[in-house]
């Protein structure tokens, strides 16, 4: 993992702001999430729009050029059409001639899932320079008279660039787990589809049930792969977390025993931004100065299915 990118939509959407339509108020919201303002896409922009400004920036920061990407894999919960493939229209707005390009749907956990398959085709040949991009316009899912879920999500985009490394120095992706459960599928879903209602839809969510599922699905996740890896939680550098909710993002920093100085935690000012909240929050670490080179990245997400997952990643290429 070479390079990362992020882009936010312009609009902040504040708590006291959405009080102003819907029975809530900034202390309910940041007591029960850890949020305190969230971005929100104007009517047009595209999640190809996001997911694009974030690519750009992500081909800077690895110091590749677009003509170097040899795959796109976009996760997205909120694609431009039914079809084509959001990732081809980037592809296409890119100008990426030489990559294949595809979707991965797997909501919340799309960022690990996309992540996860773009290692599986590299080391299999497709490929030696791949794009994996977050971006979600989840607003536009939303009901905005339903506190349950319009104060929990935001708008965004992150991506990385991967390249394959032959040195043999431990850097890139070291494990992958994933996981699914179509039997809960009912606790975190959309109300509408093509082939139900022709819809779009709105989120519905039981709060409750989620987190009770995310704490111990995602600690169960989290020790598989640092088991593949050979490693353990003390080797971790920095816990990259799905940007949920506070008190899951806490309880796993808990489990895994780390201070507060290894957890990245970009909740307040992102909300959920369902399959970019993990690039986002990688981008924020490296920016910051936090993440550098060499260390090590515990990523980890839960998202409607259930689907869920985690990664072990070594940032950055060797000297």
């Amino acid at each position: 993992m070479t390079g990362v990118g992020a882009y936010l939509p312009e609009k902040i959407l504040t708590n006291d702001e959405l009080s102003q339509f819907v029975d809530t108020d900034d202390n309910w919201i940041r007591q029960r999430t850890g949020i305190v303002s969230r971005r929100k896409a104007s009517s047009d922009e595209l999640t190809s729009d996001l997911a694009v400004k974030a690519a750009n920036q992500a081909l800077r920061s690895a110091g590749v050029t677009i003509t170097d990407i040899d795959c796109i894999i976009l996760a997205t919960t909120t694609p431009d059409y039914t079809f084509p493939s959001t990732a081809t229209i980037v592809q296409q707005k890119l100008g990426a001639e030489n990559a294949f390009a595809f979707d991965v749907q797997a909501v919340c956990a799309g960022f690990v899932y996309a992540l996860t398959v773009a290692n599986g085709l590299m080391c299999s040949g497709q490929g030696k320079t791949a794009l994996v991009i977050g971006a979600e316009t989840f607003t536009k899912l939303l009901d905005w008279k339903d506190r349950s879920t319009c104060v929990l999500f935001g708008d965004g985009a992150g991506a990385v660039v991967l390249q394959t490394d032959n040195s043999n120095k431990g850097f890139g992706i070291l494990a992958n787990k994933l996981y699914s459960d179509g039997r809960y599928r009912d606790i975190l879903y959309v109300d509408g589809g093509v082939s139900t209602t022709g819809t779009v839809g709105h989120v519905k969510m039981k709060g409750r049930d989620v987190f009770k599922h995310a704490v111990e699905k995602l600690a169960d996740a989290m020790d598989e792969v640092l088991k593949l890896a050979k490693l353990t939680s003390s080797d971790i550098d920095w816990l990259v977390p799905h940007q949920a909710n506070i008190r899951i993002i806490n309880a796993m920093q808990k489990k895994l025993n780390l201070p507060d100085e290894k957890v990245i935690k970009t909740v307040s000012a992102h909300a959920n931004t369902s399959a970019a909240s993990i690039p986002l929050a990688l981008n924020y670490g490296v920016t910051s100065g936090k993440i550098k080179s060499g260390h090590l990245l515990a990523l980890e997400a839960i998202g409607g299915g259930l689907s869920w997952g985690a990664s072990l990643v070594r940032y950055g290429r060797p000297d």
